[in-house]
């Protein structure tokens, strides 16, 4: 696939050959006529047989017409390698022309590759005269304006609605735990499980807008101490069914990202690989080489429902205690906004395993 900037100096150099030929062409042919009028106004007595030179004396000239027929060729001659070198030149300069005419498409390019929704404060500010380039560039600047006026406000709306919905939560179970009697506890045991689901979806849904909207600044994270944490957290809560054994095999590793989304993403994935399991199952959870991946046993997951692993509030199967159908969900916006790819597949003994590969350059 050939570049604009190859195919600018192809038609640079095409048209100058074209106009060379022709203007070539057009002189040898017009001197070519003028010498004939020229010669035809002097008759010349006919041409006779030249005598033999004697020895010593130099030889004749050559007849006129035979003159003329040698300065044309030699014209052409001298034109065509005239050419030739100045194609060759014209290729050159041709090329470095189109890299000087194309200069702020590629910064325009590199820019806009360069953007994320943590990078939109950035801007091209093309200098120069006002041209078609510069309005162009101009274009993506005001766009990119109104974006980062739009992804601002959605991050003000999240950080609000953090609070708002928080609040009237907290002084909810607040009112339960202290205002029902103990003679009610089924119903205040009840009330408290449907507020503490309420808050869990709120966390979730906060934490896939905030995913979801980028990093807005980078850290480097110990991503094996993460794990670490996660699994003893998991370990104290008790999740899961009962008997089921993790096991866990860490290498240090080092990610340029958020603490808190990261330790998120794999609590995440901790936490379903202990609710989605059976008694007596395992949990495998291994980091090597920037490669997260948590395996466990528990339920087949159909091949038609892979799809729908990543999608939010898909529920694949109903466990004790019902999700609210977010967590990879969470997991594949956190990854996504750290540069990561996430892959699920089906386990060798039911269940699932979940892989989450960093990138080196994410360091």
């Amino acid at each position: 696939m050939t570049t604009v900037r190859v195919r600018l100096t192809l038609v640079y150099s095409g048209l100058f050959l074209f106009t060379s030929v022709v203007l070539l062409v057009i002189v040898n042919t017009l001197m070519r006529q003028a010498l004939d009028a020229r010669i035809a106004r002097f008759p010349l007595p006919p041409e006779r047989p030249p005598p033999a030179p004697r020895l010593g004396e130099p030889e004749p000239p050559p007849p006129l017409s035979e003159l003329v027929r040698d300065v044309i060729h030699y014209q052409w001659d001298v034109s065509a390698l005239t050419i030739g070198a100045l194609t060759l030149v014209s290729v050159v300069v041709g090329w470095v022309v189109a890299g000087r005419v194309l200069r702020p498409l590629h910064r325009i390019t590199a820019t806009a590759q360069r953007l994320s929704l943590s990078t939109l404060h950035e801007r091209i500010a093309l200098t120069g005269p006002k041209d078609e380039l510069k309005e162009l560039a101009d274009t993506f600047d005001a766009m990119l304006d109104r974006l980062e006026r739009s992804v601002e406000g959605q991050r003000r709306f999240v950080a609000n609605a953090s609070h708002e919905l928080r609040t009237p939560l907290a002084v909810q179970r607040t009112a339960i735990e202290v205002g029902l009697p103990e003679d009610v506890g089924e119903i205040r045991a009840k009330l408290l499980l449907h507020n503490h689901r309420m808050e869990r979806l709120i966390d979730a849904l906060l934490a896939l807008a905030q995913a979801g909207h980028g990093l807005r600044e980078r850290s480097p994270v110990a991503l094996g101490e993460i794990v670490r944490l996660a699994l003893a957290d998991a370990d104290a809560d008790g999740r899961g069914p009962t008997g089921v054994t993790v096991t866990s095999r860490i290498a240090p590793f080092v990610v340029r990202g958020d603490p808190v989304l990261l330790n998120r993403l794999v609590t995440n994935l901790v936490d379903n690989a202990l609710r989605y399991n059976h008694s007596g199952g395992t949990v495998d959870v291994t980091l090597a080489d920037g490669v997260l991946t948590v395996r466990n046993t528990g339920p087949e997951v159909p091949k038609e429902r892979f799809h729908d692993l990543f999608a939010p509030f898909r529920r694949l199967h109903t466990t004790r205690e019902q999700g609210a159908g977010l967590g990879l969900s969470i997991v594949a916006s956190i990854a996504r906004a750290h540069g990561a790819a996430v892959r699920a597949r089906p386990g060798p003994e039911g269940g699932l395993e979940v892989t989450v590969a960093f990138a080196r350059d994410a360091r």
